[in-house]
């Protein structure tokens, strides 16, 4: 029996329903943005008040269409301007209106203040909806391409070595054109283009090796109350008679390092180790604190490449919608510093915030022996002349340590592969340290919603 198939006739117009929602379903995610995004306050959206002859688009929808647009993998404006014509539920959204691709870029890069309330407006829609686990926090950053390319930077050794060369060049051209005009001879070379554009670039190498040197001196400062506390507690074990075990910590320098970068395309970008070491990028250290929910409650941009100096931020960072209800702060050693864990622990003026943190400064083996399996009793107290690093071992080591501790790498790095691999955000759109912060919340208010989405179906099918 022959096959029989469908007839295919895309000569006849082809016309879509009478009412678009008939082609969005009620359970699409879509609805669900609309709805949060209607509680988030006006007052707080870049309005062009002047006005320009032109009616303007909504500021409810634009958050709306840009949020929508990152929950499902869209970034680049003129990506999402072609989705307006060819996503229906995006069609939905914007009521069959398209926004073009500098509008939507405008709104994004002038409207921070909207995204900061719509972060607040989901966390206490989370809370309303009674699905955030706020008491224990995990804290985590990863890598995210900077929108600029690693051969657009030059190291602090090299701007010096070019700055040299450039210097010899210019003295080189400065003497043909002597000679040139002695001679009353015709150069072959566009003497002039060529003294500016090495001028130009002497200039730009210059600005270059001063930012990093900025940088050297501020990155110094910030590690002096570290180094202060190490030598500190280094006398505290000296006058209790106990040898330290090491050669000490190292004084902060202000000298840059010579392999110190600088791009010229997005100046406030760094070269990082990323993908556990393997290589480098030109990125922006991108940092979260997530609930038990896996609901993203802070957010933070840092152009450090580790996390050494990224707890006390980061927990700052957390809304004050959950802030209050934090009272376990999770993180890996790349975290750890006795500075940054008092600050957290303790308000200036000594007393205790309530939160606790917990820092694994051990490295533990993954594979896990009999011994391991069995019911471990507590371990003994730490002596009296104990480090702060010794202390924190031991609170890693406790029954709720333990406990509290396995947390982590359920929430925070579950959330980063979510973003990266299911969202596909891996690079930014926008340049700059404050840009790419905001295109950063927008990321997280994105998977926010997304998340709630679905903790909010599975909550119904219980």
């Amino acid at each position: 029996m022959a096959a029989r198939f469908i007839n295919l006739d895309r000569q006849t117009p082809m016309f879509l329903p009478c009412d678009l929602r008939d082609w969005v379903p009620e359970e699409h995610i879509v609805h669900f943005i609309l709805e949060a995004v209607e509680q988030i306050p006006t007052d707080q959206f870049r309005v062009n008040h002047r006005g320009s002859g032109s009616e303007q688009y909504p500021p409810g929808m634009m958050l709306a269409l840009l949020i929508y647009s990152y929950a499902t993998g869209r970034f680049g404006s003129r990506a999402i301007e072609a989705a307006t014509h060819s996503d229906v539920a995006v069609r939905y959204l914007c009521a069959n209106h398209h926004p073009d691709h500098d509008s939507i870029c405008t709104f994004r890069t002038a409207n921070e203040a909207a995204f900061r309330a719509a972060f607040t407006t989901v966390l206490q829609l989370a809370q309303h909806l009674r699905l955030t686990k706020v008491g224990t926090i995990s804290l985590d950053g990863t890598k995210i391409q900077a929108n600029a390319s690693k051969h657009a930077a030059v190291s602090y050794a090299r701007a010096g070595a070019m700055i040299a060369q450039l210097e010899l060049e210019v003295q080189e051209l400065m003497q043909r054109a002597q000679q040139a005009e002695a001679r009353e001879i015709k150069e072959g070379l566009d003497l002039p283009a060529e003294l500016t554009r090495r001028k130009d670039r002497k200039a730009a190498l210059q600005q270059a090796r001063q930012v990093i040197e900025a940088r050297a001196k501020e990155l110094a400062a910030a590690k002096r109350a570290d180094y202060a506390a190490k030598q500190a507690a280094r006398q505290t074990q000296r006058d209790a008679g106990k040898k330290p075990r090491d050669r000490g910590p190292k004084a902060p320098s202000e000298t840059p390092d010579p392999k110190a970068q600088y791009n010229f395309t997005d100046p406030q970008s760094s070269i990082m180790k990323a993908g556990s070491g393997q290589h480098f990028e030109q990125a922006y250290n991108a940092q979260a604190a997530v609930d038990q929910a896996m609901l993203i409650v802070g957010a933070q941009v840092s152009v450090a490449a580790n996390d050494k100096r990224e707890l006390i931020p980061t927990v700052a960072a957390i809304s004050p919608v959950v802030a209050g209800e934090v009272t376990a702060v999770l993180v890996d050693s790349g975290f750890y510093s006795e500075a940054a864990v008092q600050a957290v622990e303790q308000n200036p003026d000594g007393t205790p915030t309530g939160m606790t943190v917990y820092a694994a400064v051990e490295k533990s083996s993954h594979h896990k022996t009999v011994a391991d399996l069995l019911p471990q009793s507590e371990p003994p107290l730490p002596g009296p002349i104990a480090s702060a690093k010794e202390k924190m071992a031991h609170r890693l080591k406790t029954k709720t340590g333990q406990q509290l501790y396995k947390l982590r790498k359920q929430t925070v790095e579950p959330v980063f592969g979510i973003i990266k691999e299911v969202l596909g955000f891996r690079r930014f759109s926008l340049r700059g340290h404050a840009k790419v912060s905001l295109e950063w919340v927008l990321v997280c208010v994105s998977y926010n919603l997304k998340r709630l989405f679905t903790l909010k179906n599975l909550a119904q099918a219980v």
